[in-house]
């Protein structure tokens, strides 16, 4: 599940909610996620429990789970932590954010807390940041934090909170989240002075600087691989800023929007040729382009402005939630149908046919 803050989480929502009616849901060995992804899935990690599980559909997945994502998305929670980040001098905006996530959604879970992988129970839950230090993907798993420098380490005693946070912490003003860990955890152990202060005082940032889709970590070792992609589509400005600082936001953006594009057409390519097998949607997408027989509605003038809505965790009221949650689904079901092995023949309904896209 990709970065794009509240509309990448309620994006992802409605893919979820195709997912489940299917049975796919509760078949899943692992969900990786990065930004406003790395949200739901946290939700969906801290509530796995109370998910009653029939033929991997849980039947009570609006009221245990979908609720639950829409409420925390009808509040802003980036404008207070810039704020108070800026003003107080005792926490950075990145932690007041890790704060937000545990005291609203969370409640002091650790992540060794989530039920842990085994398959046809539950998930692998992999939250992606970005590590500042090394520049390599940070991985929060249940059982475990991996860096391709630091090494492995089993024994951390990391929050949800924390890793949903670092995995959301978007540059420069929620990043860099700073975490501490006790050395004697990690498997791998640095001579260097330098790198072992590496493993003591952790320096991340938004799971999106470095793989905007959250798939580096499955692209080998899985058999069929299902993107849920919100992420900011690069814009066209005819009059950039030109001031030495200001222009250096138009750089980023264009800088992790090749990053983005490249990634997406290697996967897309992947898929095409057969050489990795599932699907991709993204909210760019042209649901014809699936040629689905069933696809609930067609490419619209409505379907075309939930591309135009901010990737920022701020409120979005209920017809922006209801139309990006429904888009999630149509896509998520049209591109589960164009692949024969994935098809199941669920019943399509909009999740919420108040703010249908017809």
């Amino acid at each position: 599940m990709s970065g794009g803050g509240f509309r990448a989480a309620l994006f992802g929502l409605g893919s979820l909610w195709r997912l489940n009616e299917t049975g796919l849901l509760g078949k899943l060995n692992y969900i990786s996620s990065v930004s406003g992804g790395s949200i739901l899935s946290g939700i969906l990690a801290h509530r796995w429990k109370e998910l009653d599980f029939v033929n991997g559909r849980a039947v009570n997945f609006q009221e245990a789970m979908a609720e639950p994502v829409q409420d925390f998305c009808s509040r802003t929670i980036d404008l207070d932590a810039a704020i108070f980040g800026m003003l107080t001098p005792f926490k950075t905006a990145g932690e007041y954010l890790a704060d937000r996530y545990d005291k609203e959604l969370f409640h002091g879970t650790l992540l060794r807390d989530i039920p842990a992988a085994e398959p046809g129970q539950a998930p692998e839950f992999i939250f992606q940041a970005t590590n500042l230090q090394t520049g390599c993907t940070f991985s929060f798993r249940q059982d475990r934090v991996t860096d391709a420098v630091l090494g492995v380490a089993r024994n951390a005693e990391f929050t949800l909170a924390d890793a949903v946070a670092a995995s959301s912490a978007f540059p420069p003003i929620f990043s860099p989240v700073i975490l501490q860990c006790a050395p004697t955890v990690w498997e791998k152990q640095l001579d260097d002075s330098s790198l072992l202060e590496m493993h003591k005082r952790i320096v991340l940032a938004d799971g999106g600087v470095s793989d905007s889709m959250g798939v580096e970590s499955l692209v080998e070792g899985v058999d069929i691989l299902l993107v849920s992609d919100a992420g900011i589509h690069l814009k066209i400005i005819p009059r950039p800023l030109e001031d030495d600082i200001l222009q250096f936001r138009r750089i980023r953006d264009i800088l992790t929007g090749q990053t983005r594009s490249l990634r997406r057409q290697w996967l897309t390519g992947e898929l095409a040729a057969g050489r990795k097998q599932g699907a991709y949607w993204g909210i760019d997408t042209e649901i014809g382009a699936f040629q689905a027989t069933g696809a609930l509605t067609l490419d619209n003038v409505k379907t075309a402005r939930l591309q135009t809505l901010p990737t920022r965790t701020c409120r979005f009221d209920d017809r922006d939630q209801g139309r990006l949650i429904n888009w999630g689904y149509a896509l998520a079901a049209a591109a589960l149908e164009s692949r024969p092995d994935l098809a199941s023949g669920a019943e399509l309904a909009w999740p919420l046919p108040d703010w249908h896209l017809n």
